[in-house]
Order: structure tokens, then C-alpha cells, then sequence
């Protein structure tokens, strides 16, 4: 199923058809592997080292306050605390697990492509893999806390050191009982994002 869906996102498209994705499937117990890694670095507070570039923005702007915003979503939907520290770092920790997902995808690129010209064609690739994976009824989770301590990822999945371990989508079959899986999004309307230009004339 996972190898349709891969087949079906590669149909992307890319600058000139570079197509600069790579893929690497992990399931069973080496992503079970691959969690346990990941999560003992992150109690020991050991520094991460993504290989992408991490989104950065102001703790003012009004996409700081967009991911509050979604914050409290998730948190009232499983009843998590502002003052519960313990269940706040619990929640957080299911996102370096892949969110406990039985399989994740993650996306590489060519260290001969320049760092950040691929990241596009990616981004289209990436949606793709989601939407695909919707058709066959399985749920996605687009992350990168699973690549943030990607020296991990890659020993334990035998990724080549040529490679850059970009980005990871936990799939699986979606439990519609799940309280963060009843979340409804926010979205700025359109009309309050785009300029017309010209069309007056």
C-alpha cells in the first residue's frame, strides 16, 4: 500500500524535473529502535542537529500565535493543563515517537543538490504522499521531530552519509477516537493573503 502511495506522489512536480526526493520506509523493530534512541537523547537533553532548516519565527508574530492557538486546541481535546508540566512533556514526546505510528517515511535529498533548492519540490512531494495516503484510508503525520536527532535515524536505518535526511511522516490507519484527532484547524481566509494586482485596469 505504502509503495503505491509513494508511486503515486512521485507524479509531483519538480524544478525541471529534477524530482530530488528520496524515500526510506522504516517499520517494525527498527523504528521501534529508532524511538527508544530518540527519546533517551531527549531526556538526557542532548543537543538536536537537524539537516534541514528549522522554522524560525518571532515569538510576537502572528504565526507564533497560530501555533498557540492550535496548543490550546490539543490540549483541551486530551485535557491537558497549562500548569501540568508532566502531561504537557508527554505530549510532546509522542511527536519524537512518530507519534506511535507503525510506519514512517522519511525524505531524503542528495547532498550533491544544494541545501535548500529541493526543499519545494519536497514540500509537493510530501503533500502528496498525505493526500494519497487519505485515498487508502490511512492518516498522516507531517514532523520533523523524528529527523531532529537524525545521526539516529541514520545509523540505526543505515541511511548513506550522501544523503540528507530532510523531513518524516508518521502513516498509519487513523483511530477516530483519539481526542487530538477530532482537532479542527484554523485558516486565515484567503482574502486576507492575497493582493490582486492589475485587475482594477
Amino acid at each position: 500500500m505504502i509503495k503505491e502511495i509513494l508511486h503515486i506522489a512521485c507524479r509531483a512536480p519538480s524544478a525541471m524535473n529534477t524530482q530530488p526526493w528520496e524515500f526510506a520506509v522504516i517499520t517494525g523493530k527498527v523504528l521501534e529502535r529508532i524511538r527508544s534512541a530518540i527519546i533517551e537523547k531527549l531526556h538526557n537533553m542532548e543537543p538536536m542537529k537537524p539537516e534541514h532548516l528549522v522554522v524560525g519565527w518571532s515569538q510576537e508574530s502572528v504565526y507564533r500565535n497560530r501555533q498557540v492557538e492550535l496548543a490550546k486546541q490539543l490540549f483541551k481535546l486530551m485535557d491537558i493543563k497549562r500548569e501540568d508540566k508532566e502531561k504537557r512533556a508527554q505530549w510532546l514526546e509522542r511527536g519524537f515517537r512518530f507519534f506511535d505510528a507503525p510506519a514512517a517515511i522519511v525524505i531524503l535529498t542528495d547532498r550533491a543538490l544544494s541545501e535548500h533548492g529541493p526543499l519545494l519540490d519536497v514540500g509537493a512531494v510530501m503533500q502528496n504522499i498525505c493526500l494519497a495516503a487519505l485515498n487508502f484510508g490511512l492518516g498522516t503525520c507531517i514532523e520533523d521531530q523524528g529527523v531532529l536527532y537524525p545521526e539516529v535515524v541514520r545509523t540505526m536505518a543505515g541511511i548513506p552519509d550522501t544523503k540528507r535526511i530532510i523531513i518524516s511522516i508518521a502513516i498509519g490507519y487513523p483511530d477516530p477516537d483519539f481526542p487530538a484527532n477530532q482537532v479542527q484547524t484554523n485558516r486565515e481566509d484567503a482574502e486576507n493573503l492575497t493582493t490582486w494586482i492589475g485587475f482594477d485596469d
